[in-house]
């Protein structure tokens, strides 16, 4: 499995969706206060402070849309966004270092999973790891979770500005050997950096393909 390659259309497309305002729509605790399913919907997910929100800001062009923060475990809900009437994009709670009480935790666990599982919309998972760790023990009990929902997830590395080239290299050779064990998981990976907008072009034109967004 190599890099993909997007080709220039697919590129404008995904800089065009992604020029459209992004608003926030709500938050979500309960099942029964989630939106419709009229829009197709891109999750985003991974541990604690692996930088989910600054690469939602980065994709949209927002600094503040998503709220970072470094205190791990901030995002204690699922925040919807809608793209331009086009495409959701949901910031999904962190796993692993929360600091919160385990009948919070628990809470968000069930949640989380009960959403995967149900959602009928939902097109694909991006699930952001650290390019300076790699895959860790809860990022692959989340792909093992997400292998039982049949949801597509792709594997987003972030911050590979903080890392060299050859490390990188590494980091993406072992994980497409454990994704080829992996059913649900999409056969690319991409390696972004918020800070130098690295590899968001090519996040944007893929995500694209899986909105209502028509480029003519």
């Amino acid at each position: 499995m190599d890099k993909e390659v997007m080709q220039p259309d697919a590129l404008e497309k995904g800089r065009l969706l992604f020029s459209k305002e992004c608003r926030f729509m709500l938050s979500v605790a309960e099942l029964e206060n989630l939106p419709d399913t009229s829009l197709p919907e891109v999750t985003f997910t991974g541990a604690s402070n692996v930088g989910k929100s600054s690469l939602i800001n980065a994709l949209t062009g927002h600094k503040s849309l998503a709220r970072t923060s470094n205190t791990p475990g901030r995002t204690q809900l699922l925040n919807f966004f809608d793209l331009g009437g086009y495409l959701r994009l949901v910031d999904m709670p962190g796993y692993g270092f929360a600091k919160a009480p385990k009948e919070t935790v628990q809470s968000w666990q069930k949640l989380v999973t009960q959403y995967l599982k149900g959602r009928a919309n939902l097109r694909r998972v991006c699930l952001l790891v650290d390019s300076r760790h790699g895959l860790k023990k809860n990022d692959l009990e989340m792909m093992t979770l997400l292998d039982k929902s049949a949801v597509v997830y792709q594997i987003v590395l972030t911050k590979t500005d903080k890392i060299s080239p050859s490390a990188l290299k590494t980091v993406e050779s072992d994980i497409l050997n454990i994704l080829n064990k992996h059913t649900a998981a999409y056969p690319f990976i991409y390696p972004t950096s918020s800070q130098k907008n690295t590899g968001i072009p090519e996040l944007k034109a893929r995500l694209a393909t899986l909105s209502n967004f028509v480029y003519l």
